[in-house]
């Protein structure tokens, strides 16, 4: 039964790259979401319920349950998974995703859901000027931050807009599901998260009834920050379950 990892916003698979270097199992898998360095399949219209049926939809074809894994709205997406479809996931791990109705989004996230503001801010969004904002904003190293970015294209900006426009919302529609995620799960979180508070680690943690939730000294891109240590806790919580 393999592992998937899911990324976030604005990422690519290549989120985990640093993350796989730490593990020893091999059957690991990231995806790319649809419109985030992978094509949308037609008619595809980037909301957050064609995001988690299109996971619902990969998954099924893997034919086992899974080791799913996700951060930011990986981590949304694949909480959402697991609650709708518990028999796809044996167990799940995610963190800097908070589902909850307390939750207020962040200020960009606020100008992404306004319809002007946000075309606005993608259409004068450069490569430049994104990468100086993850690095002083969430600390993010300035080779990856570099990285991150050049993957950000039209498709992914029109896909973020549409995606965070479904999501105005999120908390308290999908909050109560929570209750019926029953895969083991752990919850990791960057302690130092501007953007996505780490109280909101500790409520996702009760809400799941997670095994365990690890705070980390690193800012929003835990996977891109602590590689290691999010490596280490993840194979911890497979060997937890290993035959499970």
């Amino acid at each position: 039964m393999p592992a998937i990892l899911i990324h976030g916003v604005p990422d690519t698979h290549r989120l985990w790259a640093g993350v796989r270097r730490h593990l020893t199992r091999t059957d690991v898998e990231a995806w790319d979401l649809p419109g985030f360095g992978a094509p949308r399949p037609d008619g595809f219209g980037s909301t957050k319920e064609e995001y988690a049926d299109w996971l619902i939809g990969r998954l099924e074809a893997v034919g086992e349950p899974v080791d799913l894994v996700g951060h930011d709205w990986g981590c949304i997406l694949t909480a959402r998974v697991a609650s709708l479809r518990p028999d796809l996931v044996r167990t799940w791990a995610g963190g800097n995703g908070p589902i909850s109705a307390r939750y207020v989004w962040h200020p960009l996230a606020k100008i992404w859901q306004d319809p002007v503001e946000g075309d606005r801010f993608m259409a004068g969004l450069t490569q430049d000027g994104f990468a100086s904002d993850l690095i002083n904003g969430f600390e993010v190293p300035a080779d990856l931050s570099k990285e991150m970015v050049r993957h950000v294209d039209a498709l992914m900006k029109d896909s973020i807009l549409k995606l965070y426009r479904s999501a105005v919302r999120m908390g308290s529609e999908w909050e109560p599901g929570l209750a019926k995620l029953t895969s083991p799960g752990l919850v990791f979180w960057g302690a130092r998260d501007p953007a996505c508070p780490v109280e909101f680690a500790d409520e996702l943690g009760q809400a799941i009834r997670a095994e365990h939730v690890i705070k980390l000294d690193c800012n929003h891109w835990t996977a891109l920050q602590r590689p290691a240590q999010v490596a280490a806790a993840l194979e911890g919580h497979w060997r937890r379950h290993e035959g499970g």
